[in-house]
């Protein structure tokens, strides 16, 4: 058996247990669009957000993968761009462990997506030549108060074996 019959042994395509999707729409007039990105009244508080931050992504690039040990993230995918998101459950005791997910999000399907802890997950912007821009809003302050901590994350992109792949 090849590692990538192995690697496709060890997941099972799949919903994630606590992974958490909702549409983000776009409330458009004459002078643009606005979108809620989150209201506290309608998120659990574990994931209310402490920081956000936007990243842009130019075209055919990945982030990831890597997983968070206490932190949850609330990615928003609105455009520009469109992403191809990928997530792993990694977690030993959910009951959809090594199950993997994936979505295509972004400007064509703006989503919100809540990753909780233990989840590796990954995307890539498949644009062709749009920049893809996300807003990120963990629920955790990034290296902790004052930046004095360690940072929660653990780099599965940096492992050339690692089985966490976003091809099929």
């Amino acid at each position: 058996m090849t590692k990538t019959e192995q690697e496709k042994k060890l997941f099972t395509k799949g919903k994630i247990h606590d992974v958490v999707i909702y549409p983000l729409r776009k409330f458009v007039d004459e002078r643009g669009w606005l979108a809620e990105l989150f209201r506290h009244d309608e998120l659990e508080e574990e994931f209310y957000p402490a920081m956000v931050y936007i990243s842009v992504t130019e075209p055919n690039v990945q982030r990831g993968p890597h997983e968070h040990e206490t932190q949850a993230d609330l990615f928003c995918f609105i455009g520009a761009g469109n992403f191809k998101l990928r997530m792993w459950d990694n977690r030993a005791e959910s009951p959809t462990f090594r199950n993997v997910m994936t979505m295509f999000v972004g400007a064509d399907n703006p989503q919100a997506v809540i990753i909780p802890k233990g989840i590796v997950h990954a995307y890539k912007n498949i644009s062709a030549t749009e920049k893809g821009v996300v807003i990120n809003c963990p629920n955790r302050l990034f290296m902790g108060e004052g930046k004095r901590e360690e940072i929660d994350e653990i780099r599965h992109e940096d492992d050339p074996d690692s089985i966490f792949r976003m091809e099929d």
